[in-house]
């Protein structure tokens, strides 16, 4: 299983905060699932809590975090 975590205002657009989810090969598999339809395409992404794009490998265990962009000044 793969945890994955929503941060800021995507706890509401999908409607979670904490979700498990069964492993899938690359990030982008993962994304490509219903429950993440609505995730816009400038998300941040995050593995084990390093930074990733839809190419990252997946492995059991692993944790995803979805994040908005940030800006400020």
């Amino acid at each position: 299983m793969i945890t994955v975590k929503c941060f800021a205002r995507y706890r509401a657009l999908l409607g979670f905060s904490d979700l498990e989810v069964p492993a899938a090969p690359t990030l982008g598999d993962l994304l490509a699932d219903p429950p993440f339809a609505s995730l816009p395409k400038d998300a941040l992404l995050a593995v084990n809590k390093s930074f990733a794009d839809r190419a990252t490998p997946l492995a059991d265990g692993d944790e995803v975090a979805l994040m908005p962009p940030v800006s400020g000044g």
